[in-house]
């Protein structure tokens, strides 16, 4: 694949809540660096009038008269208007809260990052505005995708879609990561926070420990739960909390923290060289591709059942429990499901009922276990749960 323009048909669809007096409407639409949100927008709303808040001097126009914004749409009159990277002028908010209020425009407000807009502006639009997320490219939307590819450059599409994704992971970890997520930081430790990066990437998929990794980092606990908040609140990185409701065995309370790309996880890991099969280092990526495929299904298709692992003391686990057990879900990267990769989900079943238990892995056939976990292959679990015939 060459690193040309391929117009992937994302699955997001944006919506809005008109203001019954004007008609506005306003959507924020969130998501990391090069998930797509400016591509998107660009071709879903080609009309629109846009604001590149990435261009300096535009920004630094807008920074110091916001009401310029106003004025351009009060003569200009356009249905929609884009402002891309909005976190970059948090003022401009105060402006298109206005115009809301006495226009009929409408604005797709796009950022990487909520936390400066909360620290930096008290008006998020009031509830005017619904939050979407754009996440990392999906089975559904690249179509026929490579598993090794994906698990190997992750699903940002540029990484995607080169043939050797190292010299872009090397520059976003870089050029994006330790530059613009620092500057959230309230003090300059940059030292502490790439170590901390370097931990983050060791624990990735794991459970947290706050102890271990402010030894590692060099700050205090306290400090390293401020980071992790961090990755969370610029999208680099998603919490999944254990599930807590115990009937019989005394279950772990710790929750675990991913980094939001597959590509971009493997590149935080020092010790990740190559992603090949057999390795443990392939069976967390395999494991975080089809987490994050259920992510963005429930993101895009609007479902808010809660996402959470199940892992007892004495370690069992399974590693994805969707809602109150609507669906059980265990990753395998195996092509050969045997009796003890089932250990997990029999040990669940003994207390809970999911409605459908689900290994899934890269066996070649579907089957069914006598007491009822069915195993598939990966292939057959995204293409069933983007027809909805999962969730």
């Amino acid at each position: 694949m060459s690193q040309r323009f391929v117009p992937f048909k994302r699955s997001l669809d944006l919506s809005w809540i008109p203001n019954p007096a004007t008609g506005s409407a306003a959507s924020f639409l969130w998501g990391a660096r090069q998930a797509g949100k400016t591509t998107y927008l660009r071709a879903r709303y080609a009309g629109a009038r846009f604001y590149d808040l990435l261009d300096t001097s535009l920004s630094a126009e807008l920074s110091v008269r916001p009401k310029l914004l106003r004025e351009e749409i009060l003569a200009q009159r356009p249905k929609v208007v884009v402002i891309d990277e909005v976190q970059k002028v948090p003022a401009l908010l105060e402006e298109v809260h206005w115009l809301l209020e006495n226009t009929p425009t409408r604005f797709v407000l796009c950022g990487s990052s909520a936390r400066k807009l909360r620290r930096k502006s008290h008006n998020l639009l009031g509830g005017r505005a619904i939050d979407h997320h754009l996440l990392p490219l999906t089975s559904h939307e690249v179509g026929n995708i490579d598993l090794l590819r994906v698990l190997r450059h992750g699903a940002l599409p540029a990484h995607y879609l080169v043939e050797d994704p190292r010299p872009l992971l090397r520059a976003y970890v870089n050029n994006y990561i330790k530059e613009e997520i620092i500057d959230e930081l309230a003090t300059r430790n940059i030292p502490a926070f790439t170590r901390f990066l370097e931990s983050a990437g060791i624990g990735h998929g794991q459970q947290i420990n706050f102890a271990n990794v402010a030894r590692d980092t060099g700050v205090s606990a306290s400090t390293v739960r401020s980071y992790y908040q961090i990755l969370d609140d610029t999208l680099l990185g998603f919490t999944l909390e254990p599930w807590r409701r115990r009937k019989k065995r005394r279950l772990v309370e710790t929750a675990k923290f991913y980094i939001f790309d597959v590509g971009v996880a493997n590149h935080l890991h020092p010790e990740v060289r190559s992603i090949d099969e057999g390795t443990d280092a392939f069976g967390r990526a395999f494991e975080h591709f089809l987490l994050n495929e259920v992510r963005a299904f429930r993101a895009y298709r609007k479902h808010d059942l809660p996402l959470s692992f199940w892992r007892t003391s004495s370690g069992f686990e399974v590693d994805l429990i969707v809602g109150d057990m609507e669906l059980a879900i265990e990753f395998k990267s195996t092509k050969d499901i045997r009796s003890t990769d089932l250990k997990g989900m029999r040990a669940l079943r003994e207390e809970f009922r999911p409605r459908r238990a689900l290994v899934v892995s890269r066996v070649k056939r579907r089957r069914q276990t006598e007491d009822g976990i069915e195993i598939m292959s990966w292939s057959e679990f995204c293409t069933e749960l983007w027809a909805g015939q999962l969730l």
